[in-house]
């Protein structure tokens, strides 16, 4: 594996992501997870003991688009630690032990159980959607493994998971971090009042973790606000017709849009509300889950111009990885030029994962010392790629809030690689984090 990195170099003692060739991203991936397990192993040849860390994401399936950039994000993350890991005054081999759930909350469950069992790993990370961290999680907080995860609310991981207002957290071995419902509610606040509307916003919120918790948390904040919500219910995943929730929308003359669905739910809904005439009358569409990721937006055409959405890490975040160095815009510059795909949100998001979990393994007393590990994690204080991580002042144990970043898709200028261009249009829960652009109105 070694000539995969042959080009690649350290720069002032950091990892250059654009030296990541297209051939070696091509060949890495060819090469598979286990044989990138292996990686280093020469250089402790003289002995020296094994950190295992598990990482789970969805890389294929109908949520591959959060696991898509993963790939790249560790070999960056790998190529960082092949000199091991300085953790209480001894340098650790370091094996990432990468796992796909195929977008199966059941095949996610038993990934974690696998590693647990039959890899015995000091770390869990896991990454991306209720589906891919909530059964993970479940199975380390079984079994007393250390876990750390992040994208998903974090109102759905916490009382998603059994977890009661106001009673004392029932969770020992599980921490998560990044945004929640009062992020949601000051991004799209801000959002929403930066474009003229009659305050009418049709919500579609599925029939599980991620729609349940937006429903009974954000939708009365909404109100409060001074948002009409009109919501025809949940519905389940895999619903192939709209038409009744349309006729609702129509009817009530929303012009504000909003949901929280698995991408073949959000085109089959917005491709029907073209057709029965929603889509003119709507002046912002603002998708979360689906919406986050190019691919998503070039597969809707014409209609995915101008939909809203919100950024967990966008390019423009002015923060380094602490593991690799590297800042957002050459993460997003080096996985362009390796891959020849655009840039997605969930590369600084898996890297923060990354940056947050070993962080917390060099924190520690006792990195092979599961109570250790996990007093180090309630207690992590850093700054990742993506931002502020910090457990010790959030408004529930096990919990660090995390920014949310009012978005949009536009079309690209003239001379550019790829069609759409993501852009910042409000930055209030990190105003670190610059705007980049006007709101347009959809159909502006």
């Amino acid at each position: 594996m070694n000539g995969i990195f042959r080009n690649g170099k350290l720069e002032n003692g950091k990892l250059n992501a654009a030296s990541l060739t297209r051939r070696s991203f091509i060949a890495s991936a060819a090469a598979g997870s286990a044989a990138l397990a292996l990686s280093g192993r020469t250089a402790f040849a003289q002995g020296g003991d094994t950190l295992k860390v598990g990482f789970i994401s969805p890389r294929t399936g109908p949520l591959g688009g959060f696991g898509e950039t993963d790939g790249y994000v560790l070999e960056l993350a790998r190529k960082a630690l092949e000199g091991g890991l300085q953790a209480g005054g001894k340098t650790w081999k370091v094996e990432i032990l990468d796992r796909d759930t195929q977008s199966d909350p059941s095949r996610a469950g038993q990934l974690a159980k696998d590693l647990i069992n039959n890899e015995a790993i000091d770390l869990m990370l896991a990454v991306s959607t209720p589906e891919t961290i909530n059964p993970v999680a479940d199975a380390c907080e079984a079994a007393g493994i250390p876990c750390l995860s992040t994208v998903m609310p974090w109102e759905a991981w916490y009382f998603g998971r059994g977890a009661k207002p106001g009673a004392p957290s029932p969770f020992k071995w599980t921490y998560h971090f990044g945004f929640g419902v009062e992020e949601f509610h000051k991004a799209y606040v801000s959002q929403w009042n930066l474009i003229e509307t009659n305050k009418k916003v049709g919500v579609m919120y599925p029939n599980d973790a991620d729609g349940n918790a937006i429903r009974t948390h954000l939708a009365p904040a909404l109100a409060k606000a001074g948002f009409t919500i009109v919501d025809p219910g949940a519905y389940e995943t895999g619903t192939t017709d709209f038409t009744a929730q349309i006729a609702l929308f129509r009817q009530e003359g929303v012009e504000i849009f909003n949901s929280f669905p698995i991408p073949p739910d959000f085109a089959a809904f917005w491709r029907q509300a073209a057709q029965q005439g929603l889509t003119q009358q709507i002046k912002i569409c603002q998708v979360a889950k689906t919406g986050l990721f190019p691919s998503d937006i070039e597969a809707l055409g014409d209609l995915g111009l101008n939909i809203g959405s919100a950024a967990y890490w966008h390019k423009a975040f002015p923060y380094k990885s602490t593991l690799t160095g590297v800042s957002g815009t050459e993460l997003a510059d080096g996985y362009e030029t390796a891959s020849g795909k655009q840039w997605t949100q969930q590369l600084g998001a898996s890297l923060a994962l990354l940056d947050a979990g070993f962080d917390a393994l060099k924190a520690s007393t006792d990195v092979k010392s599961k109570e250790a590990v996990a007093k180090a994690l309630a207690t992590l204080k850093t700054t990742t790629i993506a931002g502020k991580v910090d457990f010790t002042s959030s408004p529930v144990a096990n919990v660090s809030p995390g920014p949310i970043i009012g978005t949009q898709w536009v079309k690209a200028k003239e001379g550019s690689k790829f069609a759409l261009d993501y852009v910042v249009t409000e930055n209030a829960t990190d105003p670190n984090v610059p705007v980049g652009a006007k709101l347009t109105a959809y159909n502006g």
